[in-house]
């Protein structure tokens, strides 16, 4: 095993155990304390259907039911919106590039938005909302790809561009609609939802959230050579037997999926697609395949890792998780830019 690959195992054997730590302490810390002992003990008698004392059934009930949901519900969104920053940034080769940077977020929340407040498509059910995000999200992608077009194709700083201004006008749009809607505790729970939050999450969500995180990260891993090409640009992908273009518009499309799905059950959490990116191309290299494996494991440890900090601070009380992330992510990127920046210029 070269260095290279070496170094990549071992970092992806911690993160995973830093994954499995924080997974823990999710299950211990909350506004009902429960030692990690009978914690891990709920989880083994749920798993192989042991007995559990009478004395320990509300406890049981709120590791399994409650919290144990909420951290795989968090760690498949954070490993989920780590793999959609990944892709971005090589979309539209910019560091600076994220879901939300592109609008493709801000489209999302306006249709969850809907079904929330007024009830869109409420023949589908439980599928409703994911749906109406998932829709919201590809609109806002076909927008933005349609005014970033120019003669000669898309170009990566007029993606940029137009996706922020874009984020902006559908950010104005929810607002609107929080305005208008007719509950005024509805449109407060959904401003909360809004920043970001894991409190409603069930079974429902776990399966649903997981399952487009792994197909996105499988997928994205598969074309990571492809997205080493784009990387470098068009020519280069194009010298390489890639379709620059399709290629572009199929990456888009499935990021706005993904990101759709995870800001229908989750609420708009900033800063995971923007920062963790960064951190694993500073512990592996540039190569995609090895930032795409490290990726997710860092974005699921630090979504889990904001949530138990979201839902501590100030109990019994949830704190949007999306501040949690900025108040991380800010400085974290602000020092990643400056180490960035002091590279390039020695």
């Amino acid at each position: 095993m070269d260095v290279g690959r070496r170094r990549v195992t071992v970092l992806l054997t911690l993160s995973v155990l830093a994954l499995v730590v924080v997974s823990v302490l999710g299950l211990v810390v909350g506004s009902v304390a429960i030692p990690a002992r009978d914690a891990l003990g709920y989880l083994w008698a749920d798993l192989v259907g042991g007995h559990v004392a009478a004395t320990g059934v509300p406890g049981y009930r709120i590791v399994v039911e409650s919290r144990l949901p909420r951290v795989l519900t968090g760690a498949a969104a954070g490993a989920g919106l780590g793999v959609a920053g990944v892709v971005i940034q090589a979309v539209v080769r910019n560091a600076l590039a994220d879901p939300y940077v592109l609008g493709i977020s801000s489209g999302a929340s306006v249709g969850a938005t809907g079904v929330v407040l007024f009830g869109a498509l409420g023949g589908l059910g439980v599928y409703a909302l994911p749906t109406a995000a998932f829709l919201g999200a590809l609109v806002a992608t076909l927008v933005v790809l349609i005014l970033a077009r120019t003669a000669s194709g898309l170009e990566p700083l007029r993606l940029v561009l137009m996706g922020t201004a874009l984020g902006y006008g559908f950010s104005a749009i929810t607002t609107v609609l929080v305005f208008l809607a007719p509950a005024g505790d509805a449109a407060r729970s959904v401003m909360f939802w809004l920043l970001g939050s894991l409190a409603a999450s069930d079974w429902h969500s776990v399966w649903l959230v997981a399952t487009v995180a792994a197909l996105g990260s499988g997928l994205a891993l598969l074309v990571a050579r492809h997205l080493d090409a784009l990387a470098m640009g068009d020519d280069v992908a194009a010298s390489l037997g890639v379709d620059a273009g399709r290629f572009r518009l199929v990456l888009f499309l499935g990021a706005a999926a993904v990101v759709g799905i995870i800001v229908s059950v989750c609420g708009a959490i900033g800063f995971v697609g923007l920062v963790l990116p960064h951190v694993a191309r500073l512990l592996v290299g540039a190569g995609h395949r090895r930032v795409l494996l490290l990726t997710p494991v860092l974005g699921a440890a630090f979504l889990v890792a904001a949530d138990i900090v979201a839902r501590s601070m100030v109990p019994p009380y949830d704190l949007p998780i999306g501040a949690i992330t900025a108040a991380v992510g800010v400085p974290a990127f602000i020092l990643l830019m400056q180490r960035r920046h002091r590279a390039g210029t020695r």
